[in-house]
């Protein structure tokens, strides 16, 4: 017990003083134990002998034998204490060196781990954020994410998932997540490619995970242009007609389209010369990013849904998929239509060049088809687009950069920004798809051309208030009322002329 050791701090380093102050305190004890000792004997041996022996030459030899003796068993203690005193040093000393080499074997992993994960694991650490922007996510999906809750979709709401009229607003993101894993599981794209299911869930989840949230490009974006494809790959009875590759080219370049989008579109990166449109050239920087975060976050091997399947095979489904992400710039909308123009007449599935060319009008059209969804579902999209808009055409302004009109919160309303693009956009673009598949013209083209009449019914009543001079509020309180009005009107009109038997 007089040779207690000081635990060390467990910061690797060893309190050795102690050791000297145990000793120095331990050399005391023992001097006056055996100082007491010698003591009890001297007094031990007053009361045996008489003063004339102890005074006699046999009493001095047997003193002087007493001292010698304690004088051997003092040094004997003696060394046996430093002996006892070096073990424990050395003891301590290789704790502490234990210490020392966990935590320097510690520093050895994470460094090992960081060098792994910047030269292949993830390629994460590449600058994911602009410089424009300070709330971007950085490209790094976790590597041990839990899983999403599992959730069993019902019969009706798989039946739904097939339809364009599917209502995205109802739905969290996991739920979101269920719905996208259901359909690679539906169209076969899981069991075609050998996915692990365990690493779809894994890719979905760092998908969703990298998706800002901006006010329109934001993940429930990508699900409802991913839903959309979805969609029409069922309304138009694209297995029968497509690969299974060209399916899971289509869902995946759907899913990946707008990753990592900053809610700033491609005019404002070159004319703001941010990092990406330096990177790119000024060639469609936002999309070639997509692309890039696409790959990046694939080439993680608990990511990869592509990892059971041939180098060349991927090499072919990478290029492809780049290829649909980069044609969703809507400054190539009028050189991609014109192409898909060119071959519709004489469509041939067989001909690989056709296919990529309908593959490209196909992402086009599930990008922009929020009109084509019903009204409720299809105006809050206008909204959200028009607030970033507005984000961007603020910051233009306060960089003097130069401002579209259609972002310019001074000039534009809701049907203004409405009308031309679902006239001079849309609507040609969704009627030259249905010349190949006419049975879209129901339930997409058809929903078009009633935006287009709705928002054009809207612009009149904003026009006639304008002229009445209303406060906004107040005219904005009346248009609902103003449309019912008015389609209560269209509809007596419409009973009169069928000779009021209109059922």
């Amino acid at each position: 017990n007089l040779y207690k050791v000081v635990p060390h701090t467990g910061q690797g380093e060893v309190k050795k003083n102690s050791i000297t102050t145990n000793k120095h305190m331990s050399d005391l004890r023992l001097k006056e134990s055996l100082t007491i000792s010698v003591l009890k004997r001297k007094k031990t041996c007053s009361r045996t002998f008489s003063p004339k022996w102890q005074s006699s030459s046999a009493g001095n030899t047997y003193w002087c034998e007493l001292h010698r003796d304690l004088a051997f068993r003092i040094n004997e203690l003696k060394t046996e204490v430093t002996n006892r005193l070096a073990m424990l040093e050395k003891r301590v000393e290789l704790e502490g060196l234990k210490v020392v080499e966990i935590e320097k074997c510690k520093n050895d992993l994470k460094k090992l781990r960081n060098e792994v994960t910047s030269r292949s694991g993830t390629r994460v650490n590449c600058n994911c954020k602009y410089n424009f922007s300070d709330d971007g996510k950085k490209l790094s999906p976790r590597r041990d994410v839990p899983s999403y809750p599992k959730y069993t979709l019902s019969q009706e709401t798989i039946e739904a998932l097939k339809k364009p009229t599917f209502d995205v607003w109802h739905w969290e993101h996991n739920e979101m997540l269920s719905c996208l894993e259901y359909m690679y599981h539906d169209l076969g794209l899981v069991k075609e490619f050998n996915m692990n299911p365990i690493t779809v869930k894994r890719w979905l989840l760092a998908i969703q995970e990298n998706y800002r949230d901006n006010p329109f490009h934001n993940f429930r974006h990508c699900f409802c242009v991913s839903q959309m494809m979805y969609g029409m790959i069922h309304l138009c009875n694209l297995q029968d007609k497509l690969s299974r590759t060209d399916m899971c080219i289509l869902m995946t370049a759907a899913v990946c389209h707008d990753l990592d989008h900053p809610g700033y579109n491609n005019t404002y990166q070159i004319n703001a010369r941010t990092e990406l449109a330096v990177r790119y050239n000024d060639i469609s920087p936002l999309e070639n990013h997509h692309s890039a975060v696409a790959f990046q976050i694939l080439s993680m091997p608990e990511c990869n849904i592509f990892a059971n399947i041939e180098p060349e095979s991927f090499k072919q489904i990478r290029q492809a998929i780049i290829t649909l992400i980069l044609a969703t710039d809507m400054a190539k909308h009028g050189e991609i239509l014109d192409s898909f123009r060119q071959t519709v007449d004489n469509f041939d599935f067989t001909k690989e060049e056709h296919v990529k060319c309908l593959k490209m009008v196909l992402i086009k059209c599930c990008d922009i088809s929020n009109e084509v969804r019903p009204t409720e579902v299809a105006e809050p999209w206008v909204d959200c687009l028009l607030e970033e808009y507005f984000m961007q055409s603020d910051r233009e302004k306060s960089e003097g950069l130069p401002v579209a009109p259609f972002m310019d919160r001074d000039k534009v309303t809701k049907p203004t920004a409405q009308i031309g693009f679902i006239k001079f956009v849309l609507i040609p673009m969704f009627e030259t798809v249905m010349k190949l598949f006419p049975q879209i013209e129901e339930i997409m083209v058809q929903p078009l051309r009633d935006s287009r009449d709705h928002y054009e019914e809207l612009k009149h009543i904003d026009d006639a208030m304008s002229e009445v001079s209303y406060p906004s509020i107040v005219k904005y309180q009346l248009i609902p009322q103003i449309l019912t009005q008015n389609i209560a009107q269209k509809k007596k009109m419409e009973s009169m002329s069928l000779g009021g038997n209109k059922k």
